[in-house]
């Protein structure tokens, strides 16, 4: 049976995308939603251009009321009843209460080799540490923050002259690799690590 997927983000969506196309003809998952924290997010108008169902919660609104906000989010997804839900840029902590509702379900992509540098500023810190290699991950979602079970790796050098942008753009284009592929496995019931 087809799984159904929804995607949450809260910016350009480029791992959406990738998701989305990857999607297509024999695959084991189909989207049938795009959600963001924004409802500006340019990820937004490139999931309706490619025909997947798309829906915002602004957390503005709720200031600092966290469950309120994640209330709402999971009434839209349980009205599109999705058995994935992947983070793909989607810059808004969940709380324990919203990860338990989709435990088991739940994939995010993560730009280093997880388990170093988890949260924010992966490249600078790569760099900073005098690291020879950095990379992204794509794991399970838990409570902890980054923490969950990792099911997949890519890896880049990290260049002499590197910046934490020139870093960023080389990991990207291999988050666009690693998630759709790792995305397939999972639906297909495959949860065994791997290296691209």
């Amino acid at each position: 049976m087809t799984k159904r997927v929804a995607i949450l983000l809260s910016g350009g969506g480029s791992n959406m995308v990738r998701l989305v196309e990857s999607m297509g003809q024999g695959h084991p998952a189909r989207p049938v939603l795009v959600m963001s924290n924004d409802p500006n997010a340019g990820g937004l108008a490139r999931a309706r251009e490619m025909g997947v169902p798309v829906a915002s919660v602004d957390h503005k609104p709720f200031s600092k009321d966290r469950a309120a906000f994640e209330a709402v989010l999971i009434e839209h997804l349980e009205a599109a009843q999705p058995d994935i839900l992947c983070l793909a840029g989607f810059m808004r902590i969940l709380t324990g209460d919203f990860i338990r509702h989709f435990e088991g379900r739940m994939l995010n992509i993560h730009p280093s080799l997880l388990p170093k540098y988890k949260g924010l500023h992966t490249h600078e810190r790569a760099i900073a540490a005098g690291d020879k290699e950095a990379g992204c991950s794509v794991h399970e979602v838990t409570a902890e923050l980054d923490g969950g079970p990792i099911l997949g790796q890519a890896r880049v050098p990290v260049l002499e002259e590197d910046t934490a942008e020139t870093l960023a753009a080389r990991v990207l284009k291999q988050e666009h690799r690693l998630y759709p592929e790792a995305l397939r496995r999972f639906a297909a019931g495959d949860r065994s690590r791997f290296e691209l």
